[in-house]
Parts: structure tokens; sequence; C-alpha cells
């Protein structure tokens, strides 16, 4: 994947929350270029065996999944993954301003482990995540995402805090 010369794979987690798209407008307007491929990794923690192709990709996570592909609900519902309409069209809107190439890839498990996993068997140049904003407590309590795959990725990793009120 990665190492092509000029070729850079940028990766981004999302949740399809506000925090998620922030991190994305983010990685849009300071970090991805023309030509990089953009993978958003998307990990859900309790997979429907009965609604998704989860049990046949538990281990590795899915297929790489186009953008154009991922958009169609159907697709999206196959894996699992329920994308809200603007990350969809933020993501459109940057793959063709940008001139960049978009896959999906949805993992099932713990989101700290999995994204690490990919980290490790991708070589991604870096990846961009969301906070949610946890407070020290919370953080404590729950464990952080963000502060996880900060200290355990192989590649550099940014956080982006959502300017939002959530939380």
């Amino acid at each position: 994947m990665a190492g092509a010369e000029g070729e850079r794979w940028v990766g981004l987690a999302t949740d399809f929350s506000e925090g998620s798209r922030a991190a994305l407008r983010w990685a849009a307007a300071n970090l991805l270029r023309a030509g990089d491929h953009l993978l958003l990794l998307h990990v859900i923690k309790e997979p429907d065996y009965e609604q998704s192709e989860a049990i046949l990709w538990e281990s590795t996570g899915s297929p790489l999944i186009p953008l154009s592909e991922f958009s169609d609900p159907i697709i999206a519902k196959k894996y699992g993954a329920k994308p809200d309409i603007e990350t969809l069209d933020i993501l459109n809107t940057t793959a063709t301003q940008k001139e960049i190439m978009v896959v999906v890839k949805v993992l099932w498990g713990d989101p700290r482990e999995k994204l690490c996993q990919v980290i490790h068997d991708t070589p991604l140049s870096c990846l961009v995540i969301g906070s949610r904003g946890l407070g020290k407590l919370k953080r404590v309590l729950l464990g952080s995402v963000s502060d996880y795959v900060v200290n355990n990725a192989t590649c550099p990793v940014t956080v982006v805090k959502s300017s939002s009120t959530e939380g």
C-alpha cells in the first residue's frame, strides 16, 4: 500500500460523530493533498451477526470499500455501518476537490486495539482521530481511544478536538 513513490496513505478514524467530522474537516483543510489515499477506519464495538457480514471479516476487518460503494446505504448496512449524510458529503466533496481516493475499512471489536492493529498491518503515513472531549474522570474510567492510539500506534497520530460543546 504505502511506500510507492509519491503515494501517501492517510488514516482517519471515525465513529460518525461531530468529533470525527471535525477531524475529517481538519485533515481536508490541513493535511490531504492531490494523489493521497484516505483510509477511513470505522470500528463497531458489538457486531450484529445477523444484519451484517461481521462474521466473515471479524478478525481482519472488511476488505477496502470504495467511497462510491460505501455511500450506498445498502452496502454500508451489509457491514453494519451507519454513516451519516454529512460525513459522506464531506468525504465526497473532499475526494473531488482534493483529487484523492477514499476507501473505507470496517472493523469489529475494541476500537483501541483494532485501530492499532490496522495501523500496524497497513503502513500509514499518519492517522487523524477526533477527540470526544471526555473529562479526566470519564477518561480514566472509560479509557480514551485517542489516548491509547497515540501511545501505541506505529505511525504519527494527530488528535483533533471538536469545537462543539458535546460530551
